[in-house]
């Protein structure tokens, strides 16, 4: 079982900043194409930021201007870092590879989730 370990997640005022971490297995994490995905309450999961292991890198347009993906092969992870935090921001964040274009086996893993919470 792969296992995708989460952490930094906590509560944070508006306008704040946070730093979420996420490692993988390393023949896995070498490969995948690694993200971050949230949902809300009563929200569907939608997709923040993506990384290859190249390092091209993708992000939903309400954060693209806020918020950083990158990875560290070397350390078999991928981080997030968050910067002017809104209220909206607030959601359980989760990790998760995925196989690259070129691997002809599907797979798909995730984190158990971290909770960022943005209030006054």
């Amino acid at each position: 079982q792969v296992q995708l370990v989460e952490s930094g997640g906590g509560l944070v005022q508006p306008g704040g900043s946070l730093r979420l971490s996420c490692t993988a297995s390393a023949r896995i994490f070498s490969i995948s194409v690694m993200g971050w995905y949230r949902q809300a309450p009563g929200k569907q999961r939608e997709l923040v930021a993506t990384i290859t292991s190249s390092g091209t890198s993708n992000y939903a347009d309400s954060i693209k201007d806020r918020f950083t993906i990158s990875r560290d092969n070397a350390k078999n992870t991928v981080y997030l870092q968050m910067n002017g935090l809104k209220p909206e921001d607030t959601a359980v964040y989760y990790c998760n590879a995925k196989e690259p274009s070129f691997v002809q086996r599907r797979y798909e893993f995730w984190g158990q989730g971290t909770q960022v919470t943005v209030s006054s």
